[in-house]
Order: structure tokens, then C-alpha cells, then sequence
């Protein structure tokens, strides 16, 4: 059976997400590498790359960087951006990253966690991320805040892309924030649905979580000006911490 995300990451993703530019990735990452106190040369991964935008702001910052994704789109595009080749591209599930190097630092960023239905594919992911750190290093998980989600949440909205219809329809269901997303063109070529969905896992469970990967929580913030994390008010649940020496 197919998994959601191996559908979804595909060509019409860069569709509906067109809107994301390396401006912002570049703010995003300015603010969260101040948290980590890197030394200039640092290995970092980037864990879930999508299409590189983080990756090559992190390479801007001066770190050696290696983007990891399982979606082989997200990857093609992420190469076009790397037009001097000095980011390390790798293809794989992050589940199971197929490298053998620790790092001085992850990062898993934009709500890029929480992809499975089961407790313990999204846990085999953080120990992962403990495998593959070096010990004493550092890691960032930029995660959405439940709470804020719930109370948030847009049922419905359309929009017109490059002369494509697009219809989200969101939900929280079973635990998850779920979207749905149709494309349609004027073509009458028929309709393309996508799914989407995230299990939403509170602050307490994911401490829970992160330490039986064995890792540990330096802050928690809630949002990319390293405000406090706020349950009812914070956008974000932004994890730092580290693997210990």
C-alpha cells in the first residue's frame, strides 16, 4: 500500500507550495543556527530536505551540508539550486537514512515529523536522528504546536496557481491534521487528489519520546524569534537539544 507521502511529494507539490522562497528559508535559518552556536565548517544534515532551500541557506552560512529526502522531485529541484555542487544530496527514507557519517547537527525543519500513523515509525526516526548525531551534537525539530493547529485550523480555501485550481480542505481526525488537496485545470483533464496529514503529538508525549531516543531538550520555542513555547498562543513547538558526549 502506498503511503500518503509518496504520492504527495511529487510535481504538483511544487505547485501548491510555490509560494515558499529561499528569502524566507534564509530568515528561518539565521534565527535557528544562532541556537546551536556552530563553528563555521560544521556538518550538518539536513533531514527531510524537500527542495533545498534550507540546505542551501545553511551552505550560505558556512557549514558543509548534506540534504537528505525520499522524494526523488523534491531532490531534482533541490540540485538545480546547487548550481556549484556543495551540497551532499542524498536520497533516501529517514526512517532508515542511508549514511554511516555523524553530524554536528541536525535539523528537521518545517513540520517534517510526525509523517506515520504508528508511534513507532515516527520514534524510529528520532533514533535515527541520535545515530547519526556525533556525540555532543545538536539538533533542531521545527514542529507545529497542536493546541495552535486546533484552534487555527482553515476548513476551507481555493486559490488559482499558473492557471490551476486548487481546493484544500483540512481536518483534524483521529489524532491527525489532515488535508486534501484537488487540483483541476482548465484542460478538463480530470481532477488530481493529494493527501496530507500529520500526527499531532502534544509537548509532554514528545519529551517522552525524545528521551527514549536518548536525546536531550535544551529549549523549547515557540516560534523563530525564540519566543517561549506557549501551548495556547505559539505557532510553532520548536525542539533543541543534543546528544550527549
Amino acid at each position: 500500500m502506498t503511503e500518503w507521502f509518496e504520492k504527495s511529494f511529487g510535481r504538483d507539490y511544487l505547485l501548491v507550495y510555490k509560494h515558499r522562497d529561499m528569502q524566507g528559508a534564509y530568515e528561518e535559518v539565521r534565527r535557528m543556527m544562532e541556537w546551536l552556536e556552530l563553528p563555521e565548517g560544521a556538518e550538518v544534515l539536513d533531514l527531510c530536505c524537500g527542495m533545498g532551500r534550507h540546505s542551501m541557506a545553511l551552505n550560505g552560512f558556512g557549514f558543509r551540508v548534506t540534504g537528505m529526502d525520499l522524494s526523488e522531485v523534491l531532490l531534482a529541484e533541490a540540485r538545480k539550486l546547487d548550481t556549484a555542487g556543495e551540497v551532499r544530496w542524498v536520497h533516501g527514507d529517514m526512517r532508515n537514512v542511508p549514511i554511516t557519517d555523524q553530524f554536528d547537527a541536525i535539523v528537521n525543519l518545517f513540520t517534517s515529523f510526525g509523517y506515520f500513523s504508528g508511534d513507532r515509525d515516527n520514534e524510529q526516526v528520532l533514533r535515527e536522528m541520535y545515530r547519526l548525531l556525533a556525540p555532543g551534537g545538536r539538533f533542531i525539530i521545527d514542529y507545529l504546536n497542536p493546541a495552535y493547529v486546533a484552534a487555527h485550523l482553515v476548513p476551507h480555501s481555493v486559490r488559482t496557481v499558473e492557471e490551476i485550481h486548487i481546493d484544500e480542505k483540512r481536518r483534524i481526525e483521529d489524532g491527525f491534521v489532515r488535508k486534501t488537496i484537488v487540483l483541476q485545470d482548465g484542460s478538463g483533464s480530470g481532477e488530481r487528489v493529494y493527501e496530507e496529514q500529520v500526527k499531532l503529538i502534544g509537548r509532554e508525549r514528545f519529551l517522552e519520546m525524545l528521551e527514549l531516543a536518548g536525546l536531550k531538550i535544551d529549549a523549547i520555542y515557540g516560534d523563530y524569534d525564540a519566543s517561549a513555547y506557549e501551548p495556547d498562543r505559539s505557532k510553532r513547538m520548536i525542539f533543541v537539544g543534543r546528544r550527549d558526549a
